[in-house]
């Protein structure tokens, strides 16, 4: 429990440090260069594209007459670009928060390294390809268990468990993995996930919690228009935000549980007792001669 709460208010500190807000920062510089690049040369063929599908929809072309009384004769010309900046924009955000996200674990876990175990020996017992290749993994899992369960979802009690523990455990496997991969022998990797098993998987789900937040302040900006502009930035930046607290938690627990555990086994090798045969082994002294 001390681990893990110790682990938890650094976390916390650490968020307020000039390089993590930084880094937080990324998906928004990101969404918009992105946002210029797709608009620079594609918006228009989209905008055209979109239009004419709305137009050839034989059952709306009533609907869209009867629309045009009201407001405009040419709906489809007006609702096709909102329709193409509603559907490129959570494209958008998930490539940028992707990327950075895929960018954040390691730096963060060398900060926490940096500032706090300086002197921890890195033996490297993952390397990046495997790490990737196990991420890969582990996410389509979980987007599997995502779908065998949706119809569970429909029991009011679950939806609000399910998800949240399908996406814990993927961040437990995920996030422990990558903050050990540098500092830590594959030996003692799987010796510290089996024996803190428990309390990453506990941190994975309150983080799957957090992650769920966000989402509140991106269906406010889906509902109210006006607002729009405002709140989708600020539900990107919070989502980067979790990401990035959640690496620093799991970087401040396994760091500090792999120093913990070097320094047991430093003091058991230290103080282990002779045995009979390192004994036998010792040169035995000669006797002086008696006079």
């Amino acid at each position: 429990m001390r681990l893990l709460l110790d682990s938890f208010w650094r976390a916390v500190a650490y968020c307020l440090h000039p390089r993590v807000i930084l880094l937080s920062l990324l998906p928004l510089g990101l969404m918009v260069a992105l946002a210029a690049l797709f608009g620079y040369f594609y918006w228009d063929s989209a905008v055209a594209w979109t239009r004419e599908a709305l137009e050839a929809w034989p059952l709306l072309a009533s609907f869209w007459a009867w629309i045009g009384r009201f407001f405009s004769s040419d709906v489809t010309g007006v609702l096709a670009p909102l329709v193409v900046f509603i559907a490129a924009t959570p494209l958008i955000v998930v490539v940028s928060l992707v990327i950075v996200a895929g960018s954040m674990a390691t730096p963060l876990t060398r900060l926490v390294a940096e500032r706090r175990f300086p002197v921890l020996e890195q033996k490297a017992g993952a390397s990046f390809l495997g790490s990737v290749l196990r991420s890969i993994g582990l996410t389509l899992l979980a987007l599997m268990a995502l779908v065998v369960s949706m119809p569970l979802w429909l029991i009011p009690p679950l939806v609000l468990l399910l998800p949240p523990l399908i996406w814990g455990w993927l961040t437990y496997r995920v996030m422990s993995f990558d903050a050990l991969a540098e500092h830590a022998s594959a030996e003692e990797r799987q010796s510290l996930l089996r024996t803190h098993r428990l309390p990453l998987l506990g941190i994975g789900i309150l983080c799957g919690y957090l992650g769920a937040a966000p989402s509140l302040v991106w269906a406010s900006g889906l509902l109210f228009a006006a607002a729009f502009f405002v709140l989708v930035p600020l539900a990107i930046w919070i989502y980067t935000l979790v990401f990035a607290f959640s690496a620093l938690w799991f970087a401040h627990y396994c760091l500090d549980a792999l120093a913990q555990l070097r320094a047991d086994r430093l003091a058991v090798a230290t103080s282990a007792p002779i045995t009979p045969l390192a004994a036998s082994s010792r040169p035995v002294p000669l006797e002086s001669p008696k006079k």
